[in-house]
């Protein structure tokens, strides 16, 4: 897999915690996901993360507390929205994919008609809940967001991944 990746942090935004810890990783040129649906599921799984969908990316601003979560984009394009209203957007496309500490805001505000997005999660992680933003509940989630299990490695490349040197893994 020729591939790269960059490290991300959004401070909070209004009622969107972030992950004041963890960064994002946006993993580009990822040829095993491109156009194969089954073979990012395996992927996935095959590294320690669950649970697969596959969908696209909601058109509005949310996070999972209680999740890290992890979204491969296997066809079309999308331009997605990450750490809240005031976060920066990124177009997205085959092969690329992008991996969400939990509190982490993100929203599909376009999409071509053949978008496709497999989404998984870390073990015991896929019963996920969806958060808005609601300020009355901001403490509540940044408590659910801090109690979160680290994943087993990177979804991608595994235990010697770009993620276990940008999260502090347990082992």
């Amino acid at each position: 897999m020729a591939a790269a990746s960059e490290h991300l942090r959004f401070a909070a935004d209004e009622g969107i915690p972030n992950n004041p810890r963890l960064p994002i990783l946006l993993h580009h040129g990822i040829d095993a996901v491109v156009g194969d649906a089954a073979a990012c599921e395996r992927l996935f799984a095959a590294h320690g993360w669950s649970g697969a969908w596959r969908d696209g990316i909601f058109p509005f601003h949310h996070f999972h507390s209680n999740a890290h979560e992890v979204l491969g984009i296997v066809a079309g394009e999308a331009t997605v929205r990450l750490g809240g209203a005031h976060g920066r957007a990124f177009r997205l496309g085959p092969g690329d994919v992008v991996v969400l500490p939990a509190g982490t805001g993100h929203k599909r505000e376009a999409a071509s008609p053949d978008l496709l997005v497999v989404g998984a999660y870390p073990p015991g992680q896929a019963g996920y809940d969806v958060r808005r933003g609601d300020r009355a509940e901001f403490d509540e989630v940044c408590r659910n967001v801090s109690r979160v299990a680290l994943p087993p490695g990177d979804p991608v490349f595994g235990p010697a991944g770009p993620l276990t040197s940008a999260w502090p893994l347990p082992g």
